[in-house]
């Protein structure tokens, strides 16, 4: 059985664990045990005093399995994005070239490169053991985010953006940044990924600031722009069911898509609900669920961020409110009469 709740500092180890295995490219999820506390460190003071409008704070969301207590997966949410440090994209843009004496007409794709000071709020840092690949703790970790931003919706800005892997290849290199960016800024992609993590500023100091135009790129940095990683794919599939769209921008540096979806329109958002807690399932109810395979819904407690807590069950709901398993209850510590946010977990259309 597995629970989501806040980040701890106890975590750092599980953590750490996990950032090994998430190779190059997830940024916000360094192999760095000092810049992971640091992480932790920010997230809990966040959730210990949330914003009162969206300011550029994070929220930091571990995966428990609660037979041994270890992190086995993180997902974290930003209130918002810009301020002090901007947000960096390229725009995607094209631009109509023709010439009526030689009878040709050219429309020419380019990247502009953007800074965003007052940006839409952000979803990231989604990693889960490649253990529990295949189950449903993915989707709970990619959804619990917006059941959270429900709960505290004065947290977070009217629009969510969400920026996802490029192509990386097993050696954990870049196409698009050996043909960009390391022109610029003499590093390996790696490096430099690394860096966004302490301090931005060297990017407005040596990224360039004129127009990109495609064509002049090698075949290979020009095929991978906008695409996603592999193993984003799923994600990014999920993102789509949830409202998301593919927008004309892309990573600065490895040239991966970014989706981005009105707040209230996201399904886990514009869905859920709240109802009180009624009372408990007893053993053989439950057992008829099982056996019937009623579907899953993502359950969710927590009248402050700090109490933040989620699972998946199965459930019955009536008129007078919601009856959960017995182990649910233990598992959000919650009693009869307390409310509970809930969401169907919803299987994703098969593609």
């Amino acid at each position: 059985m597995f629970v989501i709740r806040p980040s701890r500092s106890s975590d750092l180890d599980a953590l750490y664990k996990l950032a090994c295995k998430a190779g190059a490219g997830l940024t916000t999820l360094p192999a760095d045990r000092e810049l992971l506390a640091e992480k932790l460190q920010q997230s809990l003071k966040t959730f210990s005093y949330p914003p009162k409008r969206p300011s550029g704070e994070s929220f930091l969301f571990v995966l428990e399995d609660m037979r041994s207590g270890e992190a086995r997966g993180t997902s974290a949410c930003y209130t918002k994005v810009g301020g002090f440090q901007p947000f960096w994209t390229y725009e995607v843009k094209s631009q109509k070239l023709q010439s009526q004496q030689l009878g040709v007409e050219n429309q020419i794709q380019y990247l502009q490169v953007k800074r965003e000071h007052d940006g839409p709020s952000e979803i990231g840092t989604l990693f889960l053991d490649p253990d529990l690949r295949g189950s449903w703790c993915g989707r709970l970790l990619s959804l619990i985010r917006f059941v959270f931003m429900a709960q505290f919706r004065n947290c977070f800005e009217n629009e969510v953006l969400a920026e996802l892997r490029g192509r990386i290849d097993i050696n954990g290199r870049s196409p698009f940044w050996d043909s960009v960016g390391a022109h610029f800024f003499g590093c390996e992609f790696a490096k430099a990924d690394a860096l966004t993590c302490v301090n931005k500023q060297f990017i407005d100091e040596l990224f360039p600031k004129h127009p990109l135009y495609v064509p002049l790129l090698p075949r290979g940095a020009q095929v991978v722009i906008g695409m996603v990683h592999d193993d984003s794919r799923p994600a990014m599939r999920l993102l789509e069911s949830e409202g998301f769209k593919v927008i004309p921008e892309v990573d600065i540096f490895e040239g991966g898509p970014i989706v981005k979806a009105k707040t209230d329109d996201i399904r886990c958002i514009r869905d859920s609900r709240v109802r009180n807690l009624l009372s408990l399932l007893s053993p053989i109810e439950e057992q008829s669920l099982e056996a019937a395979q009623a579907p899953l819904n993502i359950v969710a407690c927590g009248a402050e961020p700090s109490q933040f807590r989620a699972i998946v069950t199965s459930l019955v709901e009536d008129d007078e409110g919601l009856r959960l398993p017995l182990w649910a209850c233990e598992a959000l510590s919650v009693r009869p009469g307390d409310l509970l946010r809930f969401v169907s977990l919803r299987q994703e259309a098969k593609r």
